[in-house]
């Protein structure tokens, strides 16, 4: 079944209700009246309601139209966010000064807005001591609280402990915060670099 709507000879129908090019209500006409109103404006009629009755049928470059509607599409993904989820290993025994860089990538995540899936990895008897990973989690959600919220509890699968981290701000606004401090950055540099005058 085609999602394009039908246009010119493809409606099939004995009347239909007619929209003119600049929106402007025009009634109910025969189809044979609306193609021939088209072919004098020099325009595609368009389908744009065909579950009313009769359909709503409407005068417009078709062309035209559908270039529009794939830049509003594109502009529309192009400012769409998507969440990623990173992820981050550790292990039950791990450094502390591991543990700090291993910190410090899950605050760089949190801050770029993404979620953070941190999984322990046991190995041997540590698997006999879950407790330790449970609390090396729960250590490492507070240490980025104010960053990030626990969004899954750790939970054990298998050989390791999985626990995601949500970010408390959206990636859209990460996103403007970092472009906001990048022009900001930009103004300052500027501001230093004497003019050739002062120099």
């Amino acid at each position: 079944m085609s999602t394009e709507p039908r246009i010119n000879e493809r409606i099939r129908v004995p009347e239909v209700r007619l929209v003119g090019p600049n929106g402007e209500q025009v009634g109910i006409v025969s189809i044979h009246d609306a193609l021939k109103l088209a072919q004098e404006a020099d325009l595609d009629l368009v389908e744009v309601a065909a579950t009313a009755r009769p359909p709503v049928c409407k005068l417009m470059d078709y062309g035209k139209f559908k270039y529009e509607s794939a830049m509003k599409a594109r502009e529309a993904r192009k400012n769409q966010a998507h969440t990623i989820i990173k992820e981050i290993k550790l292990r039950p025994k791990i450094d502390p000064h591991d543990y700090e860089t291993k910190k410090g990538h899950v605050v760089r995540f949190l801050k770029a807005g993404d979620k953070v899936k941190v999984t322990i990895m046991f190995r041997g008897r540590e698997q006999s001591r879950p407790e330790l990973g449970f609390r090396l989690l729960q250590r490492l959600a507070e240490d980025v609280q104010e960053l990030g919220f626990v969004e899954s509890q750790p939970k054990q699968d298998g050989r390791n402990m999985i626990m995601v981290i949500g970010p408390h701000k959206k990636k859209a606004e990460a996103k403007a915060e970092k472009a906001a401090a990048k022009a900001q950055r930009g103004e300052d540099a500027a501001a230093e670099v004497p003019s050739e005058q002062e120099a």
